[in-house]
């Protein structure tokens, strides 16, 4: 298995995991996989990587802006997702590790991710990458009309911008 840029012409195995992770109710708000047009705009054009084994993608990691505001522009959320048939493996841990490298290399400076407190894994994820907890948002979105709370996590750079 490495990890390598992520290609436009990943993105139908991208879409299927993200449709995977969106399908356990755990991993976003978002109730069905983006377009190749959406997620393409919401994501940076930097910072996109798939881990790949055999010609086949087990999961993907990427970095979406918080703002279109310059002051913002070193921020940016963290979106990691791997196949179900790969969860446990490792994945995750290489994915997000190296797009911590991806994003000191493009001036992001600090990482924030919004973790449903029932998804356990990716808090713990998160807290081995040298994330914080800040806090619970309570009732922060509906989601099949059920309030769901998010941990706030950040991961601010030793490196870049502070």
């Amino acid at each position: 298995m490495f990890i390598r840029k992520f290609e436009q012409v990943d993105y139908p195995a991208v879409k299927a995991i993200y449709q995977q992770g969106i399908d356990t109710g755990n991993a976003t708000f978002q109730l069905t996989a983006k377009s190749w047009e959406e997620w393409n705009n919401s994501m940076h054009s930097h910072s996109r990587i798939v881990a790949e084994k055999s010609d086949s993608i087990l999961g993907w990691a990427a970095l979406s802006p918080i703002s279109n505001r310059e002051v913002y522009s070193g921020i940016a959320e963290v979106s990691v997702y791997v196949s179900a048939l790969a969860r446990g493996k490792g994945i995750g841990q290489k994915l997000l590790a190296q797009l911590v490298l991806e994003s000191e290399r493009n001036n992001i400076w600090m990482l924030q991710a919004a973790i449903f407190p029932e998804n356990q894994g990716s808090i713990k994820l998160h807290l081995n990458n040298n994330f914080r907890k800040l806090g619970v948002r309570e009732k922060l979105g509906k989601m099949n009309n059920v309030w769901r709370d998010v941990v706030l996590m950040e991961r601010r750079s030793k490196t870049v911008g502070v």
